[in-house]
């Protein structure tokens, strides 16, 4: 498979600006891989294809507020820094990317919040916008994280073009978040309710979660025709026992096992033991899945509709079969699906 192969012509009107009114009413398609079918449904159907002793792996990470805006010592320029990860928490430094990036130098000083309590100084440039920052605070560590949670925004993708709402940072957040790491939601979970959790969990559904850290990463579109070359980044993964047992269970039963987004699928994906079991895993994970691909946990799957050349299609196209997944995109476009971290979803059965 080349790069070629996933371009397609995305209207855009269809790239989804705001989420729906209730998490579990947008538009739900159920592709059966067997039948070779396409239905549309609501999201909140998606409790009729789950029964008794079925899991759902959901991933936990939580967004934090990700977007910062400063000022430039002596010039005072609005500069935007995007938070990508903590360092080292005793020096506070941040691996961070700045935009725009030409103005900001080693040694600059960057000034945040009306009163300028919040300092923070370049130390290092890792790539063209990336820069490491070394913040100063007047405080305790606890005090100096609650600054960057006052003073940050919810980092919604920059395809959203609009100002961000209060109504984003509940929204761009899965109810059941719950390990703070994420700079991207795990936008599959979002179509989850509390209401509809409760109504899976009373049919006798499991849920096994796992927590994978949404880097950018997530965003880069591929540029590489031979797929095999391209790198994706690093992401920090944590599978526990408890969610191994779960989902090892289901699978020895012949269970439905539905890995709730690309990035519940490429957690686990990063730890099958020899088995074909889920295995604990604490680290990082590179892992990228493109056609072909043998999956070993997972036997259905939930996720949104993907962009053009991103590796979250191409996944999508290994698990779904590539002719079916452009059948189903074509249909997808028609219906006036919508696309993204706030669209509609799709079932994967």
């Amino acid at each position: 498979m080349k790069l070629s192969h996933f371009n397609f012509n995305l209207p855009k009107e269809l790239l989804a600006e705001f989420p729906a009114e209730n998490r579990d009413e947008s538009r739900l398609m159920v592709i059966d891989r067997q039948k070779n079918t396409i239905e549309h449904k609501m999201f909140k159907d998606v409790i009729n294809y789950f029964d008794d002793g079925d899991v759902l792996i959901l991933n936990n990470t939580k967004v934090f507020p990700a977007r910062l805006y400063g000022n430039k010592e002596k010039t005072g320029a609005r500069i935007e820094v995007f938070l990508l990860r903590e360092l080292n928490s005793e020096q506070r430094l941040w691996d961070v990317l700045v935009d725009p990036a030409r103005k900001i130098r080693i040694g600059n000083k960057l000034y945040f919040g009306d009163d300028d309590s919040l300092v923070a100084e370049v130390i290092d440039n890792t790539t063209s916008r990336g820069r490491t920052l070394r913040f100063l605070y007047d405080g305790s560590y606890e005090e100096f994280r609650n600054k960057l949670t006052e003073l940050g925004e919810t980092p919604i993708p920059k395809y959203i073009n609009r100002e961000v709402t209060a109504e984003d940072a509940e929204r761009y957040q899965t109810i059941y978040a719950k390990e703070e790491g994420a700079v991207a939601a795990p936008t599959a979970g979002l179509h989850f309710s509390k209401h509809l959790l409760k109504k899976l969990e009373i049919k006798g559904v499991n849920f096994a979660e796992v927590t994978l850290h949404v880097g950018l990463g997530t965003f880069n579109p591929v540029e590489v025709e031979d797929l095999s070359k391209h790198k994706m980044d690093s992401e920090e993964l944590i599978i526990n026992q408890q969610a191994c047992d779960i989902v090892n269970e289901a699978k020895a039963k012949k269970k439905r096992i539905c890995a709730v987004g690309t990035t519940s699928m490429r957690a686990i994906e990063s730890s099958v033991s020899s088995a074909n079991t889920l295995n604990p895993y604490e680290g990082w994970t590179n892992k990228f899945i493109f056609p072909p691909h043998d999956f070993s946990i997972a036997n259905c799957m939930i996720t949104n509709f993907h962009t053009p050349k991103s590796t979250l299609l191409m996944m999508i196209s290994a698990f779904c079969g590539h002719d079916l997944m452009k059948k189903a995109y074509d249909e997808a476009i028609k219906e006036g699906y919508k696309f993204y971290s706030y669209g509609d979803a799709m079932l994967i059965l």
